[in-house]
């Protein structure tokens, strides 16, 4: 990136609000939250990580998306409370530049890893008797992996994008963190063929994934749907309840941010919609994949005692 195309050193976030009350009673809710997702997350980890009876592919995946979760809500949330308490809503160039940047590579990684889990569910539902030897550790490890590579290569495009255009002008961000719509409206001058950067980046992170889901859903619910006894269809179906609540709530939220039109009067809208896949959805992760599950709950007693 040049560097000397950019004459705006920083940026202020707004944040949500300024009335000093509000500030405060925002202060003590993000706090609670970040802890309980602190706390949900590295506890699942440290079950999965502890029992024998967690070391499956299906844990194997819920461990690294607690991992994600962890490190999405903290590029995040820490920010957030500074700004709930403090009179400085400033953010550096490069600070700014680096939380986009591990924003959107931990975003896309986690859309990635969640069609790898439907792949593992469809996996499990279609062929219990072959999941150990089609879900082997080698798999396992390598769609981790490929999940982060792939994720920030993207991520990496979209960031020079981006701050490769010019921002010579207004620096405020009506928002709690740096996100691309708003830095996108903020910079002055060309932006051809930005458009086709922001498709590519949403059809190769969002819309791929959604779509290999989609996939997988359709053949378990046509595996589900050849189960002759009605116990055992509700059983394939709890195998991956939680999976599909996850991806509802997560992919439901960033398509809405990514399609639908922008307007000046829906922004506070999008900002809670924002805070919802950005700090919300990475506490509900870990309840999601233990309270109906009863070997995690097993394990966390085994755990306490």
């Amino acid at each position: 990136m040049e560097r000397s195309n950019h004459t705006v050193t920083e940026f202020i976030l707004l944040g949500f609000s300024t009335d000093p009350v509000t500030q405060r009673v925002l202060f003590v809710v993000f706090l609670a939250v970040y802890s309980v997702t602190v706390v949900g997350n590295i506890t699942l980890m440290v079950l999965i990580c502890s029992d024998s009876r967690l070391h499956t592919p299906m844990y194997f995946f819920i461990g690294n998306l607690s991992f994600l979760d962890l490190w999405y809500s903290s590029v995040y949330t820490p920010k957030i409370l500074v700004i709930c308490i403090s009179e400085d809503r400033s953010i550096s160039f490069a600070g700014c530049v680096a939380q986009f940047f591990f924003s959107a590579g931990l975003a896309y990684s986690e859309c990635y890893l969640l069609a790898a889990m439907a792949y593992d569910r469809y996996v499990a539902i279609s062929k219990p008797l072959l999941y150990s030897q089609a879900m082997s550790i080698k798999l396992c490890a390598f769609l981790v992996v490929a999940s982060y590579f792939g994720a920030f290569i993207n991520c990496s495009i979209a960031t020079e994008r981006t701050f490769s255009l010019n921002f010579c002008g207004d620096n405020v961000i009506d928002d709690f963190f740096c996100d691309l719509f708003p830095l996108v409206k903020l910079a002055c001058g060309r932006k051809d063929g930005f458009q086709a950067v922001l498709f590519l980046c949403l059809a190769s992170n969002v819309i791929t994934p959604c779509v290999l889901i989609l996939a997988s859903y359709l053949f378990i619910i046509t595996t589900i749907l050849r189960i002759h006894s009605t116990q055992g269809r509700l059983k394939a179906f709890s195998t991956c309840s939680s999976h599909l609540t996850s991806v509802t709530l997560y992919y439901g939220s960033i398509l809405y941010i990514y399609t639908h039109p922008r307007s000046s009067s829906a922004l506070e809208r999008d900002k809670i919609v924002s805070t919802f896949y950005t700090v919300v959805f990475p506490m509900l992760n870990p309840m999601i994949y233990s309270l109906r599950n009863k070997d995690v709950k097993d394990a966390l007693m085994k755990l306490f005692k």
